[in-house]
């Protein structure tokens, strides 16, 4: 019998946790999370982590699984969510894929791209930028060197613009030249379904959420983190800020502002990255769940 991954797509708080549950019931399926935000135990609130309740309702995996201490990449995430999936196969020729990281969507599904070596003295001297001449030097020099990667990549993800950065110096060609998108030899099917709204009602749904995490406690979490906010894995929206307003920069209110601005281009580079996509299939994120369940089960089997 074929193997299926059912992967949900779509951008930030647009409804993929509340549908992965939905079609893991109705296929009696388990949840792997590609969402590399909520990988962290001690990321809760920023990352907007299942609750308890959504838990229970599905067996899910790689969620808050790893410590913020962890050296983790996608290409161990790869291989650990393979392994995984070969697992749950042998229960159910059915597992359900949820989260917003295309990069980590695209290395289950399609294998990750292969890129040159590069001397580790590059990385330092552009670390070393990032400390002097703070992030917008980095996501200016990557505009010039690869406009094709700027427009897809998560300009406020340091990690992301320096791993970019070393590649278009030390091989001098563009990182997304080295992005062929083949597919590795995969023993299932994948069919992909996107969650979709009119940028309006996106955009007031992620500004919602921002303020529901603040009310939730999320100030407070990420003064537990403060003191680490220079690990790679606290370098994203939502904490950053929020470090930004601890450090005297700013007020709280301009630092919750700069949350929904960054989340919102977030959001717009996740929709720039899936649309690529011409096999999802895409739903409104009102569409009736029955509808959607038989658009896949007519690609099932």
């Amino acid at each position: 019998m074929a193997n299926y991954l059912i992967s949900v797509v779509g951008a930030t708080a647009i409804g993929k946790t509340a549908l992965s549950i939905k079609l893991a019931q109705h296929f009696n399926a388990e949840i792997i999370s590609c969402d590399s935000r909520q990988f962290f135990k001690e990321m809760n609130i920023g990352t907007a982590v299942p609750s308890v309740e959504e838990l229970r309702a599905a067996k899910h995996h790689f969620i808050q699984h790893i410590s913020i201490f962890d050296a983790y990449n996608v290409g161990q995430f790869e291989k650990d969510a393979i392994t995984k999936l070969d697992e749950l196969f042998e229960k159910n020729n059915v597992v359900i894929m949820v989260g917003g990281s295309g990069l980590y969507v695209d290395a289950v599904v399609k294998g990750l791209d292969e890129f040159p070596k590069v001397a580790p003295e590059i990385r330092a001297k552009l670390n070393e930028q990032l400390e002097n001449q703070g992030i917008e030097s980095l996501q200016e020099q990557l505009q010039k060197l690869d406009p094709v990667y700027y427009e897809r990549v998560t300009l406020e993800n340091p990690h992301r613009l320096i791993r970019a950065l070393e590649i278009c110096i030390g091989s001098g060609q563009p990182y997304s030249s080295f992005l062929k998108d083949k597919t590795a030899t995969r023993n299932f099917t994948t069919i992909k379904v996107g969650l979709t709204a009119e940028r309006s009602i996106m955009y007031d749904r992620i500004n919602r959420r921002v303020h529901i995490m603040m009310n939730e406690g999320l100030l407070d979490e990420a003064k537990v983190l403060y003191e680490h906010k220079a690990l790679n894995a606290l370098q994203t929206v939502g904490y950053r800020e929020l470090f930004e307003y601890m450090d005297g920069k700013c007020t709280l209110e301009f630092a919750v502002s700069e949350i929904q601005k960054n989340t919102r281009r977030f959001a717009k580079r996740q929709g720039t990255w899936f649309k690529k996509d011409e096999t999802t299939l895409w739903f409104d994120y009102e569409a009736d769940i029955e509808k959607i369940i038989q658009q896949i089960e007519s690609r099932l089997f």
